[in-house]
């Protein structure tokens, strides 16, 4: 079966190039480029993976995350979810995010095959 992935990404060429690397490796991919979109998308659709940027029009990816790990939201807590970011936290911010999600990566340290062997990796 195919694992479904949704981006929430607002740097479109980002956005496509994951979308061109992982559509290549097998799986299914969505972007959306705003917090609002995603979200969105994120309650009508089940998706194995969420690709979250923080720094997000609309409603930022701190905010999405909350949304998505809330207890009355039965779709999206099987839902795996991996904050992509090049904004710098301090080290509490980002340890909190962390407990949040299933990995935390800088986007200037991943490259598409590094992605797709820890979407594998978490699989």
């Amino acid at each position: 079966m195919t694992k479904k992935i949704l981006c929430i990404e607002d740097d479109r060429l980002i956005g496509e190039m994951y979308q061109r690397a992982l559509e290549k490796a097998g799986y299914t991919f969505v972007l959306k480029t705003d917090g609002d979109e995603g979200l969105q998308e994120a309650y009508t659709t089940r998706y194995d993976f969420i690709l979250l940027d923080l720094m997000l029009p609309n409603k930022k990816g701190d905010e999405v995350l909350s949304v998505l790990r809330a207890k009355e939201n039965p779709i999206s807590a099987a839902t795996k979810v991996i904050i992509l970011t090049n904004f710098q936290q301090d080290d509490s911010a980002r340890a909190g995010l962390e407990r949040k999600v299933d990995a935390y990566l800088i986007k200037a340290d991943i490259t598409p095959s590094k992605l797709i062997s820890i979407l594998k990796n978490l699989s």
